[in-house]
């Protein structure tokens, strides 16, 4: 499990959002940074990523996958597809520590290094050490509530940051 962080990506509706915490931790108890943005918004705005492990290897990761969506033209799955072969077979890519959550108004997915490109079932994906929790709240969150995706994002990544040691309170949201 990657530790440092929680990115957490819902689709509710026609509305689809990521989010995650402002956390940068070295080692298992320093805390480097507490303001950093973990997530963006590429190609013209219309697809949202959001990482967790290696800052380093994510921007890597985030270059690279921008470049395939370009290759692409902005298709999601197929630009999630081929940077999942890249990154499995490329010597120097497969050592790179670091998972995306990537996402357009259609799709959500989970990116790894092992070539693994996950769709959730329930429009709810979270990576990073705060995960479990994130996602938990946003699942009860989506049964019990009528939040847009959004809010629910927010509300998720403060309950993960009352809880997780790896996650704090800095939170950025971005919306499709």
């Amino acid at each position: 499990m990657l530790t440092g962080t929680t990115v957490i990506c819902v689709k509710r509706g026609e509305e689809v959002a990521i989010g995650g915490d402002g956390q940068v931790t070295f080692g298992n108890n320093t805390i480097m940074k507490a303001h950093a943005c973990k997530i963006r918004k590429l190609y013209n705005g219309r697809i949202l990523a959001g990482f967790a492990g290696s800052v380093a290897d994510a921007l890597t990761l985030f270059d690279k996958f921008e470049r395939k969506l370009e290759e692409y033209r902005g298709n999601l799955m197929r630009a999630a597809v081929e940077l999942a072969r890249d990154w499995r077979m490329d010597r120097v890519l497969r050592r790179l520590e670091a998972l995306l959550v990537v996402a357009d108004k259609e799709n959500i997915l989970i990116i790894s290094g092992s070539g693994e490109v996950i769709e959730p079932d329930d429009g709810i994906a979270a990576i990073g050490s705060g995960a479990p929790y994130a996602q938990a709240a946003a699942k009860a969150m989506v049964r019990y509530t009528d939040l847009r995706a959004g809010e629910i994002v927010q509300s998720a990544l403060e309950i993960a940051s009352s809880i997780c040691i790896y996650t704090n309170d800095f939170i950025t949201v971005e919306k499709l």
